[in-house]
């Protein structure tokens, strides 16, 4: 054994560590790479834009005023000076886990009148929430049915009583005829 090692055995300590540690890292990034691309930091959600339904496209007709088409679409996100007989409507998003999304329709009009409009295929309202939700679907539906044993489980007790036909169907006491004033109460 070299003299510096019999002096400094502190020293080959740390020489063995080194080594275990270089060697564990290849091992490490190959282990673990799944679960470290599984841990993402948090990104902003960023909406910008005028989201336009399928059905407010639909509602749209030629002919319709400058001030029908803002009620049905909103005011556009683009208004240019040069272009002033054409309104663009531009939305985009871009959600953690969902594909980034964008959509354009742009409305042209003939003086005061909407004369045409062309754009994207728009999403209906349902199925443009339906891309919004980034819950993983499990796949399996509970079962629905109750047993006639699961539902005696809850069925009101009789006691020897009658119950009038709304104590039967709800399993709850009837309400009182009338209720005393609020300001008995305090």
């Amino acid at each position: 054994m070299p003299a510096i090692l019999q002096r400094r055995p502190w020293l080959l300590a740390a020489a063995v560590a080194a080594t275990f540690c270089l060697g564990a890292c290849s091992g490490f990034s190959d282990r673990t790479r799944g679960a470290l691309t599984a841990i993402t930091p948090y990104k902003v959600e960023v909406v910008q834009g005028n989201f336009v339904s399928k059905e407010q496209v639909e509602a749209l007709k030629p002919g319709m005023s400058r001030q029908q088409v803002r009620e049905i679409l909103g005011t556009s996100l683009l208004t240019d000076v040069f272009h002033k007989d054409r309104w663009d409507y531009v939305f985009t998003i871009r959600r953690q886990g969902v594909d980034p999304q964008e959509r354009r329709l742009t409305v042209f009009f003939n003086g005061e009148l909407l004369e045409r409009f062309e754009g994207d295929p728009m999403p209906s309202e349902e199925e443009f929430v339906a891309t919004l939700d980034t819950r993983k679907k499990s796949g399996k539906v509970p079962p629905l049915e109750a047993s006639e044993e699961e539902l005696k489980k809850f069925a009101p007790k009789d006691n020897g009583k009658k119950a009038d036909a709304t104590t039967a169907a709800t399993g709850l006491a009837p309400l009182p005829a009338a209720y005393p004033p609020l300001e008995a109460a305090r």
